[in-house]
């Protein structure tokens, strides 16, 4: 590994010093005529010298000759030819250059910010995709916001448990704790353990104004978690052009979107604003899964007389709440809930109705404010300073059961309507018995009933979290609020064909972590013994699983049950980058070191006299060292090579395993190497990057729910894990003909892991199961599960009459394996990791816009999509390895035994959208 990279510093100073110097430099600005057309081609004719625009427009291109043409085309617009003139080391500005659309397609503004990474075509070394604000509003539909990316290579998205923003997302086989999520150059990443909940950005595709994926260790100055990839968002600004739109949408299980927006525009005193409402609602593809959501967005905009200062503030917010399916279902259990034969694959086992409501103990209900302010001062033509402050308020949590009736859990088939296999909980029937009627309680087989009344203790009755035959259900949440605040400042330099970068991240986050009672369901009270430091409390006082509006809604406004903790995480981070760009050659390295320091404080394991109640702050250093190479090898064609080595923090439960005030002993840095070559080649009809990749990953530690029915809300904690991650990539676009676009990616990946691991298994409360807990696990050359290892995609767009575009997609999953689960894993003779049904997609759509008003700059534009139009039937994860072989009495569905744990993927869905534009 030294080796390697002592070559790649070696390569990139031998490539950075044995280049000429160029004799000018010509500059200009490419836009369709109202807006920039970032990553558009810029070649000078009869060389190898290329680049492309930046998210403004704009393109810096050396050159060694004093006079000649630049060519510049872009898909979607007719190519066009600019001659040129410059003097010996001197700079031409060939201004405002517009090119002519030839399709009905119209390109979003984005703001512009110095602390934002967006990767350049042709010039940054690594593998890229861009996605447009117009396709994100067109194809999205009732997609959750990470499955736009589904037809990008090596990424995979999944609806997760399929409920409203509990969709998940994999790249190159890292999960989402371990891809870098930015919006508008702000990290958002939990700070705890580096999650992403989509519930939490709901709103995010309304205000995208285009969003970038970076795979592989990708273009951030920042020390952060991009293992797998970067995901840069970068949300609308408040200087886009004047105007507005309000639009409509519907769909199936009763979704139900509207949505306004206005901007001003840049006015003449340099003022701009712009502001977005929308609501969201529906009943949710899956059984019992409501759901309803608002967001808002909010932007203030400021440029000076000189342009050399610049100022944005944007506010946005997505409240939600949404009923879950929380727990897998066993392939068993959704054929019952069917016909025997084709699964239910809608099944929950989660919900009910209770005074004729939809009731379901499992509630995300959450808003995540997010503040920030962009400013950038243009200190002369060769140097800027740019900085984001933000702050996040993040306020809700997720509720579930706590308790058992008549000593049975909630979803116990005997609380259920019946025994048909899409019986639903009769949570009625659990309400009468919890606050003490006599009702009918069937046996295990529903071939007979007993009465069974509850008894009072004290004359109340109370709900604990034992199983006692006194005992009753509650509906509990677990509150997982923040307090979050960052900066980060990035000074650039260019000093002639050299670009320096050197910054500062700073990031300081509060989580408040409680649990409260939402629902005695007919108790009268609930008896708390988790505070050490007040053994015994009883409290009735109930607060609804519903989010607030306010943004600045107090965290702790309750009684706390059960648990009661705060943790603190502080970040210092320094990052420094030099870029070297000259004629067809750009070369960059970049180092960055992280301070990373865990504080944990819980007053109810510790009493208040307990040094351990409240931590110090555990201190980890962490960084990374990268570097890559691009050389434009002609007009069209480039390659790259890029290279790096992280050393990064574990996250908190790592560093305070067990949900204790305990540093783990064993505590130790995640190291992660990469390496990556691609060719890239670009004309005005034809786009086509291959990348192929390889990544190591070291000394990884995990968490993961344990679904076991006799260990509910419990965990696995693991530790040592070493994985490898190796594939190639193909991407292309075609535009054969002006009114048709084609456009397919293939990706092949190898993703297994190396050695063996340890787990530990503990209960909801934290402590060792009973059953025991260490266990090894045999995992070496098992496959890495939970995305599927070979994609592949082919779409197609035609204007078939002027304004009116079909469109459609293929997408094709293999390769997708099992989770791991220690039960699996436990001896060195195990069969691997299970290897899912392949499966193929199909997606179509119809789009049709009127041009309305007196010179036709409005328009209404009507849009259905039509998703998994042939209502293909597919198991989308499994939390399981169960073999056939090793059951031959148990029946099988598609080849997988049905002792499997897995989530189906959605049928077939649709959505129709109306927006007027003016």
């Amino acid at each position: 590994m030294r080796t390697i990279k002592n070559w790649l510093l070696s390569g990139l100073l031998f490539m950075m010093v044995s280049t000429v110097f160029s004799q000018g430099k010509i500059t200009g600005t490419i836009t369709d005529g109202q807006n920039s057309l970032p990553g558009a081609n810029v070649a000078i004719k009869g060389s190898k010298t290329a680049t492309s625009t930046d998210f403004d427009g704009k393109f810096s291109i050396n050159t060694s000759v004093t006079s000649g043409e630049v060519v510049i085309s872009f898909i979607g617009y007719d190519a066009k030819t600019v001659k040129f003139s410059v003097s010996n080391g001197g700079t031409t500005d060939l201004g405002k250059i517009v090119l002519t659309n030839n399709s009905s397609e119209l390109s979003e503004v984005v703001i512009t910010s110095g602390v934002i990474d967006i990767a350049k075509d042709r010039k940054t070394p690594v593998a890229v995709s861009t996605i447009k604000a117009a396709e994100i509003q067109e194809k999205l539909g009732t997609q959750e916001f990470p499955e736009i990316l589904k037809n990008t290579p090596s990424v995979y998205a999944s609806k997760g448990g399929g409920g409203f923003g509990d969709s998940r997302i994999v790249i190159r086989g890292f999960d989402q704790k371990n891809v870098a999520v930015m919006v508008n150059g702000m990290p958002v990443n939990d700070m705890e353990g580096g999650t992403v909940y989509w519930s939490n950005w709901a709103g995010l595709s309304d205000v995208t104004s285009a969003m970038q994926v970076q795979r592989g260790l990708g273009a951030s100055k920042l020390a952060i978690a991009s293992v797998g990839g970067t995901i840069n968002v970068v949300t609308k600004s408040s200087d886009m052009k004047q105007g507005g739109s309000f639009s409509s949408g519907f769909g199936n299980a009763n979704y139900l979107k509207v949505q306004g927006s206005y901007s001003t525009g840049k006015m003449k005193n340099g003022l701009s604003a712009s502001i977005l409402l929308s609501s969201t609602s529906g009943d949710g593809y899956v059984d019992g899964t409501e759901f309803r959501g608002q967001n808002y967005f909010i932007a203030f905009g400021y440029t000076s007389p000189s342009s050399r200062h610049s100022l944005e503030f944007t506010f946005t917010g997505a409240a939600q709440w949404h009923n879950q399916r929380y727990g897998y279902i066993t392939l068993a259990q959704s054929l019952k809930a069917g016909n025997g034969v084709d699964p239910n694959i809608k099944y929950n086992r989660d919900w009910g109705y209770l005074n004729g409501q939809e009731y379901n103990m499992n509630t995300n209900f959450y808003n995540k404010p997010v503040g920030s302010i962009n400013y950038d001062f243009k200190i002369n033509d060769n140097t800027k300073l740019s900085a984001i402050v933000y702050g996040s308020w993040g306020r809700g949590g997720g509720s579930g059961a706590w308790g058992k009736a008549s000593g049975l859990n909630y979803d116990d088939n005997r609380w259920r309507t019946s025994s048909a296999g899409n019986a639903t909980v009769d949570f009625d029937k659990l309400y009468a018995y919890n606050s003490g009627q006599t009702v009918s309680l069937p046996n295990a087989a529903f071939t007979s009933s007993a009465n069974v009344t509850r008894a009072m203790v004290g004359g109340q009755y109370v709900n604990t979290a034992g199983s006692e035959a006194t005992n009753g259900v509650s509906k509990i949440s677990g509150i997982n609020s923040h307090n979050w605040y960052g900066s980060i400042i990035n000074f650039d330099k260019k000093v002639n064909d050299f670009t320096f970068d050197l910054g500062v991240d700073l990031r300081t986050y509060k989580g408040i972590h409680v649990r409260y009672l939402n629902d005695l369901l007919g108790g009268t009270t609930f008896k708390d013994v988790a505070d050490i430091n007040n053994p015994i409390v009883y409290t009735s006082q109930t607060s609804e699983a519903k989010p607030s509006l306010n943004p600045f809604y107090k965290a702790i406004s309750g009684t706390p049950i059960i648990r009661n903790y705060t943790s603190n995480v502080n970040w210092i981070g320094v990052f420094g980058q030099a870029e070297y760009s000259k004629d067809n050659l750009t070369a960059y390295i970049q180092g960055a070191a992280s301070q990373q320091g865990f504080k944990r404080e819980d007053v109810f394991v510790y009493k208040n006299t307990d040094p351990l109640q409240t931590t110090g702050f555990k201190n980890i250093i962490g960084g990374n060292i990268k570097g890559g190479v691009n050389y434009n090898l002609s007009e069209s064609s480039n390659v790259f090579v890029n290279s790096g080595y992280y050393s990064k923090q574990p996250f908190l439960t790592s560093v305070y395993p067990n949900n204790k005030n305990l540093v783990n002993t064993n505590l130790t840095n995640e190291k992660i190497f990469g390496l990556e070559l691609g060719y890239g080649f670009k004309t005005a009809t034809f786009n086509a990057n291959v990348n192929v990749y390889s990544t190591s990953w070291k000394d990884r530690y995990q968490r993961n729910t344990d679904n076991a029915v006799d260990n509910v809300g419990g965990y696995y904690d693991f530790s040592g894990i070493h994985e490898v991650h190796q594939g190639a990539e193909l991407e292309l676009a075609y535009r054969p003909l002006p009114k048709l676009k084609i456009n397919g990616m293939l990706s092949y990946g190898n993703w297994y892991y190396k050695g063996n691991s340890t787990s530990n298994r503990y209960n909801v409360n934290g402590d060792p199961f009973a059953g025991g807990t260490v266990t090894t696990l045999y995992l070496d050359k098992v496959k890495v599960g939970m995305a599927a290892q070979q994609t592949a995609s082919l779409g197609a767009s035609y204007e078939v009459l002027t304004r009116v575009t079909l469109d459609a997609n293929y997408n094709y999953n293999a390769k997708l394996y099992g989770n791991i689960l220690p039960a699996n894993f436990s001896s060195p003779t195990n069969r691997g990791a299970l290897e899912l049904p392949s499966y193929n997609l199909f997606d179509a759509g119809f789009s049709y816009k009127i041009a309305i008003g007196e010179n036709k700059g409005d328009s209404i534009n009507f849009r259905l999509n039509v998703n998994n139009v042939f209502d293909t039937v597919y198991i989308a994860e499994s939390n399981s390895n169960n073999f056939a072989a090793d059951a031959p009495t148990v029946a099988t569905y598609k080849g997988i035994v049905t002792t499997n744990q897995v989530y189906f993927g959605f049928g077939r869905t649709w959505n129709f959208s109306l927006r007027y534009n003016f």
